[in-house]
């Protein structure tokens, strides 16, 4: 019987090498499911549909409740019946004019084809047509007689001419009234009508306006807002919840490769009705997306700032409020790559943050205090059970559920603030729906020219959105507001979209 003395080494050498094998083969899989989940996100990106819907809505979705007593990879899936409602057309506006045409038999007609006796009228039927005038361009011709005294002219003293005072206009000495700017801000910043476009159309009317003329009236008309904005921010900075968010802008002559149009908002993106909060939206453009956009523009709010989990904003003096919408999207995300028909972890948070959902929308009508106390009672056992979960959960952070547990665990004390008080929204939609309107307008015009035309761009947008904001007609209102800014004393006041008069 030989001995080998060279055995334990050799066992222990196979043992590093089976080890190190193992951990390649580690790397190995992890990119392999990386790449499988890109090739699935993809595959949804180009042929799957955009909603962000979760495939266990119910009345409230899946019950988190109902899914945590399963395994993780076979989450119960709640059976879906409704009824479809069939479209009925809504009746058009009472308000609008309206030309009634009678279209009746002639008399010989009225009379019966079987005895020949005359035809009495029992009844009528009633449609309504809706009729589009073009719009109506014409030139109003200001004339200011001159009055000058003939005795005076006569003896050679002093001859004073008396007249009207020129008239003041947003333009001062040129052709473009209130009615005229208002009508190019709403189409380019309401209706994303590039200026090139609404040249042509001018052209129709025979009428030669260049895109460079309109482009200074804008720019000028700009300018006037700057009271008005003014103090629409001094209001958003006094509220107790602000939203933000920023998306990018192309500038062509800029330093900078990416400038960003920054947004703050608050109270909701309808008319308020009841609600004391005014509804803002405000536009800020900057060539950075540095921290210092929000603390320069914020100058030491204290108040709560929903977000999303955008690092530039941990510099400001407020207390972030996180979103879940945001957290829901990387779980989505998360779903997605695991493949059509699969179901896993990403659905068991999934029906947690739509339990949540539920919840909001069973008291988004309700009182403050109400929703605190529905949150305290109902949304906070779930969120517990959430973050218990949450705490089991081992995976590769390269993943796209790694990902999404990842951001889930760093946002989490911003993401549970929403339930410290009821004035606050379980996400950031607010922010992103008054962003949405810039950034289909970027669609159309792709870009600005230089800072200024930026600068305007924020001006001309926070004026329309607030405008919508409120319930007003953002025509109707800017053109107020240019009547009354062009004068020597302005009454800002009465201009802020709660106090004007239409």
């Amino acid at each position: 019987m030989t001995y080998n003395s060279h055995l334990p080494d050799d066992i222990e050498e196979l043992k590093r090498q089976l080890l190190k094998v193992q951990q390649e083969l580690a790397v190995v899989n992890a990119r392999n499911q990386y790449l499988e989940e890109q090739f699935r996100l993809a595959q949804h990106k180009q042929f799957g549909k955009s909603s962000e819907g979760f495939a266990g809505q119910g009345e409230l979705f899946n019950e988190a409740e109902a899914l945590a007593g399963q395994t993780e990879d076979t989450p119960e899936k709640e059976a879906i019946s409704y009824e479809r409602n069939k479209p009925k057309r809504k009746p058009l506006p009472p308000e609008l004019p309206r030309e009634t045409l009678v279209h009746d038999l002639p008399d010989e007609e009225k009379v019966c084809a079987c005895c020949e006796g005359k035809l009495h009228k029992i009844g009528e039927d009633k449609a309504e047509k809706l009729e589009f005038i073009p719009a109506q361009v014409k030139v109003i011709e200001h004339i200011r007689p001159k009055y000058a005294c003939r005795r005076c002219e006569k003896t050679g003293t002093s001859n004073a001419i008396k007249q009207v005072p020129v008239l003041v206009s947003p333009i001062p000495k040129g052709i473009a009234t209130a009615s005229l700017l208002a009508q190019l801000i709403t189409s380019k910043y309401q209706y994303g009508l590039p200026l090139h476009r609404q040249e042509a159309l001018f052209k129709q009317y025979g009428i030669e306006l260049s895109r460079k003329t309109m482009s200074d009236w804008i720019l000028k008309s700009a300018t006037l807002f700057e009271p008005v904005i003014e103090r629409l921010k001094q209001n958003l900075r006094q509220q107790a919840v602000i939203h933000a968010d920023e998306t990018p802008v192309k500038v062509v002559q800029s330093d900078k490769a990416k400038s960003y149009m920054w947004l703050y908002c608050t109270g909701t993106d309808s008319p308020r009705g009841n609600n004391p909060i005014p509804n803002i939206v405000l536009y800020d453009y900057r060539d950075s997306r540095a921290a210092m956009c929000p603390v320069d523009y914020l100058d030491g709010y204290s108040g709560y700032l929903q977000v999303d989990g955008y690092q530039a904003y941990e510099k400001t003096a407020a207390t972030l409020v996180g979103c879940w919408a945001h957290a829901r999207r990387k779980f989505i995300e998360a779903k997605q790559a695991q493949g059509k028909g699969k179901s896993g972890r990403a659905d068991m948070a999934l029906s947690y943050i739509q339990k949540l959902y539920g919840i909001e929308s069973k008291h988004k009508d309700k009182t403050v205090e109400e929703k605190h106390r529905a949150r305290q009672q109902q949304a906070r056992p779930v969120i517990d059970k959430l973050h218990v979960w949450l705490s089991k959960q081992n995976v590769l952070p390269k993943t796209k559920l790694g990902e999404a547990i990842t951001y889930l665990n760093n946002q989490w004390p911003k993401l549970v603030r929403y339930l410290e008080d009821g004035r606050l929204n379980i996400d950031n939609n607010r922010a992103e729906r008054a962003i949405k309107p810039f950034v289909i307008g970027r669609k159309n015009w792709l870009f600005s020219q230089t800072a200024n035309g930026a600068n305007a761009s924020a001006a001309l947008y926070s004026i329309i959105e607030t405008a919508k904001a409120n319930g007003l007609t953002p025509f109707d209102y800017v053109m107020k507001c240019l009547e009354e800014l062009c004068q020597p004393e302005p009454d800002i006041e009465s201009l802020l979209p709660w106090n004007v008069k239409l």
